[in-house]
């Protein structure tokens, strides 16, 4: 077993305090430079790339340009590979998952009178086309099938389309195609990566080219959007999994560590870091890992041990709970733990965080297959300034005004004044005597 990474917060000086928040994808530039020729074949190749790749890098010796879509046949068979008890459970996370976004959903406009006769706000429509992204790398998960699709549905987006890497059969796992009927969404390209990424943007034979791409994925993913950006709206930054548990003395370290794990197995670029003032925790979480490893299948434990002893996860131990959540703050998870007794005590003070799951009966687990919030969340610090993957994702706003021959004169008083004062005179002139005559010819 490799050894785990333990850190003393007090003991850090500025340069190792910043490698602890460094991201996996912090640095793109090598994965920008490999990335550039996929997005080239894939824009003057069309479908051919897109098989060339799948052949190449999903190991899909069976992908043909015919079979790039999900057929109907496909969906169908899926219900029958999929045990019932996978059906159910996903049937029950989206029920919740539709019922938390149909909150989200605004009203189609409103309108305010700010002043007498002037009407000012905003009316939302759904954007035209919106591809969603499920990785398969490191397994397959139909959860984020359920998390980008129900919102995506429930805003009404008339195009919307799966993007999933195949597996070396030429097929999409058959839980995602399960989950992706159950939430109403039925074009699944097979294709993932930065082909998918290039094949959203750009549109080949047969995929229809989109506005906008959400969803999560490796940093070839995260480059891909990063270089499309002018030709697709790359949503929110959704690189490698981070989980954050923040632990207070009330709580069991052998707790801890089983939540500290639920990121961790996502893979080798995950980042996981159990955070607290409580040695009693830190210590007793240590002595748990390997009791837990002994109950994970081989490749998990590889990936979990590989972040936990690597410069993206472990423990660390806070001098106070203060200290512990300063870090937090700065850190800027993508899912966050608040372990104790008392969550609500620590609540308030967490201001940069993507998601915040309270207590020791809400693990990530939860969050990301059955609670409802959304679990395509920003990594890389990106809770800094979004939020989670939400209806408004999938939606545009555009302003509305409206105003009244009442509410004119005052409007126009104030506009002009501003206008001549900036210097542009058409801008005066538009609300100037000349429009009351003007109107005179209606």
């Amino acid at each position: 077993m490799s050894d785990v990474n333990v850190q003393k917060l007090a003991g850090l000086g500025k340069a190792e305090r910043a490698a602890l928040i460094r991201r996996s994808e912090a640095d793109l530039s090598f994965f920008l430079e490999k990335v550039q020729p996929i997005i080239e074949a894939v824009k003057t190749e069309g479908d051919a790339a897109l098989v060339r790749f799948g052949q190449q890098f999903d190991g899909a010796e069976g992908l043909t340009a015919a079979t790039l879509q999900v057929s109907e046949a496909e969906f169908d068979a899926a219900f029958d590979l999929v045990d019932d008890k996978v059906i159910e459970a996903i049937r029950f996370g989206i029920s919740n998952i539709r019922s938390f976004h149909e909150e989200q959903a605004p009203e189609p406009m409103w309108l305010k009178e700010v002043r007498p006769g002037a009407f000012a706000g905003d009316r939302y429509l759904p954007i035209n086309s919106v591809a969603l992204y499920v990785p398969r790398g490191k397994g397959s998960f139909p959860s984020v099938t359920m998390m980008t699709a129900v919102p995506g549905v429930v805003a009404k987006v008339p195009n919307l389309a799966i993007f999933t890497p195949p597996g070396k059969d030429g097929t999409v796992d058959a839980a995602t195609l399960v989950a992706a009927r159950i939430a109403g969404v039925e074009t699944i390209y097979k294709c993932g990566g930065a082909q998918a990424v290039a094949a959203a943007a750009f549109g080949t034979e047969t995929v229809k080219k989109a506005q906008k791409i959400v969803g999560p994925g490796s940093p070839w993913v995260v480059a891909a959007k990063r270089l499309l950006a002018g030709m697709i709206d790359p949503g929110l930054p959704a690189g490698p999994s981070e989980g954050m548990i923040l632990a207070d003395d009330t709580v069991s370290g052998r707790l801890a560590a089983l939540d500290l794990l639920i990121e961790a197995e996502h893979g080798p670029d995950s980042s996981a870091w159990l955070v607290t003032p409580s040695k009693r925790v830190l210590d007793e979480a240590l002595a748990t890992l390997p009791e837990l490893w002994a109950k994970m299948t081989p490749q998990r434990v590889e990936f979990s041990q590989t972040v936990l002893s690597g410069k993206s996860g472990g423990l660390i131990l806070a001098e106070s709970m203060e200290d512990a959540i300063a870090f937090v703050n700065e850190y800027a998870p993508e899912h966050l733990e608040i372990m104790s007794t008392k969550p609500f005590d620590y609540l308030g003070e967490i201001t940069e965080a993507s998601e915040i799951l309270m207590g020791t009966h809400t693990p990530v687990s939860i969050g990301n297959f059955a609670l409802g919030p959304n679990a395509v969340l920003p990594t890389s610090k990106g809770a800094n300034t979004y939020g989670p993957l939400s209806v408004t994702d999938f939606i545009r706003r555009s302003s509305v005004g409206y105003v009244t021959a009442k509410g004119y004169p005052e409007m126009a008083a104030a506009a002009k004044t501003l206008a001549e004062y900036e210097g542009f005179s058409s801008h005066a002139n538009a609300v100037s005597e000349l429009r009351l005559e003007y109107l005179k010819d209606i």
